[in-house]
């Protein structure tokens, strides 16, 4: 419909940024204001059919009937939950002292903490939370820029390893991009299936596990260097209560990973349990369940609205036709596949370095998933490489997400950027190298692939086998013609 104007889009995603960078309002209002003011504008100057603008309203209901949306209040009840139980403390504790003999147990229980709490703690922003009020106040001598990158590594974890919400949402966002990308020119589904959530699950759990091995090893090392303080004792019911919540955590993200459970089970499963232990235990009384309730619609209101938002401005984005620009400016790009993916990446690490992953799966990712498909030919590799790419700019001060947080919120010393980003270096390196593995080596996602279905091969008919055939046809056919008519019904029409 727009073609006089297509980079306006690109101007749109300008204004936006410096919007989210000067003025500190809601990113869902500054979503809105932006995409209107677009839309009004290119109504005004006749380029955009104010008509269409009023299928802003269907896409909102049509949102809000989405069946994935039902896990979000549940992911963010169990990571305002969890800041408040003593669970993640008993398992803090516990993770501590059972690894005291490598002489980096603070360490290795601080991130061990967060591989299992941070794939059902919602976003990067609750994990942040938990760690720096539960783990930053207790790591003892090491130094403030080794703990913040600690804490920030760790909270992490959730954007990679299934079933957080991160992943999910995700998910979905391919679906939708690979299903475009199937439609463009001179891209060939051939054996391929559109890929659905469980199969990102699939595919990123060898590299994501990988990352994860690497970054203990880091957390380790930088613990041994700078020894915490010594693990206390830890009593027999928080030896209790770190195994049963280990345990449970174990079975809820093997039966999503196998595919045993769906996501919203399993998010409904977690915060059932955390209900009946907190109702159980007593450990909240009425005011502090109160807080938790008005928290969890707090923070599910914010990110429903950012869904809102970042649909409305991605409707008016589109009127200017800067998606289809974009698209097929990817497509004649002089440069090879190869690179012009890696392109893409980099640019998509820079918006993640100043959007968190929320507004980057809700906003960016549409954009340029379908196109990144196409160059690359593989839609989990794709899906992989995001994954990994957006984990990465949250790490890199000062404007990495996780890092923010975790130096605002862990109550440590702020230490210069250039300090954290020497603490950050092993885990970006470790980053860095997994991604490029990804990126060079496609097969890596593959490894838990469900197996194509068996072609049998048939030799072709020789032109006598085909001639009888044919023969046979019309003999049947005019044995058919001179039959009765009830010979020719089906036995249960001959009654």
């Amino acid at each position: 419909m727009i073609d006089t104007l297509p980079t306006a889009g690109l101007w749109m995603l300008a204004c936006l940024a410096v919007l989210i960078l000067g003025t500190g309002l809601p990113v869902w209002a500054l979503l809105i204001g932006t995409a209107s003011a677009f839309g009004a504008g290119g109504w005004m100057v006749g380029l955009i059919d104010g008509r269409v603008l009023s299928a802003i309203s269907g896409r909102t209901l049509g949102l809000l009937e989405h069946d994935l949306l039902q896990a979000l209040p549940l992911y963010v009840f169990i990571g305002i939950l969890l800041q408040r139980l003593t669970v993640a403390d008993a398992l803090f504790s516990s993770l501590a002292r059972m690894f005291r003999f490598t002489g980096a147990g603070t360490s290795v229980g601080a991130f061990g903490v967060g591989a299992l709490v941070a794939p059902m703690n919602g976003s990067v922003a609750s994990s942040s939370a938990m760690l720096a009020r539960l783990v930053a106040p207790r790591l003892g001598q090491l130094n403030s820029a080794s703990a913040i990158a600690l804490v920030s590594a760790s909270s992490t974890i959730g954007v990679v390893v299934p079933p957080s919400l991160v992943l999910i949402l995700l998910g979905d966002a391919m679906l939708r991009a690979h299903t475009e990308a199937s439609n463009l020119p001179g891209f060939v589904l051939g054996t391929q299936r559109i890929i659905n959530t469980q199969d990102v699950f699939h595919a990123a759990l060898l590299p994501a596990g990988t990352v994860l091995a690497l970054w203990l090893l880091v957390a380790w090392w930088q613990g041994r260097t700078h020894p915490g303080a010594s693990e206390k004792a830890v009593a027999p019911r928080q030896w209790l209560v770190a195994a049963a919540a280990a345990g449970a955590i174990v079975l809820l993200l093997a039966g999503v990973f196998m595919g045993k459970i769906f996501a919203v089970e399993a998010a409904a499963s977690g915060a059932f349990a955390l209900l009946c232990t907190t109702l159980a235990t007593r450990a909240l009384g009425r005011v502090q369940w109160r807080s938790v309730l008005m928290d969890t619609l707090s923070l599910s209101g914010a990110l429903l609205a950012l869904l809102v938002g970042a649909s409305t401005f991605s409707l008016v984005f589109r009127l200017w036709g800067t998606d289809l620009w974009i698209t097929q400016t990817m497509l004649d790009s002089p440069l090879s596949p190869m690179a012009t993916a890696a392109t893409v990446l980099l640019l998509v690490a820079l918006c993640a370095w100043v959007l968190d992953a929320f507004e980057m799966i809700f906003v960016i990712i549409p954009i340029v998933a379908p196109p990144l498909i196409a160059r690359l030919g593989d839609a989990q590799q794709t899906a992989v490489l995001l994954l990994l790419v957006l984990q990465l700019s949250f790490l890199i001060p000062p404007m990495g997400y996780a890092v923010m947080m975790a130096r605002a919120r862990s109550g440590l010393v702020n230490t210069s950027v250039w300090r954290t980003l020497r603490a950050l270096l092993p885990y970006i390196v470790v980053q860095c190298a997994i991604t490029a593995w990804v990126f060079l080596a496609p097969w890596t996602v593959h490894q838990l692939d469900a197996p194509l279905p068996a072609v049998i091969d048939e030799a072709p008919l020789s032109p006598q086998d085909l001639e009888q055939q044919m023969r046979d046809m019309a003999d049947k056919g005019k044995a058919t013609e001179n039959a009765p008519i009830g010979e020719t019904l089906p036995d249960n029409f001959k009654r």
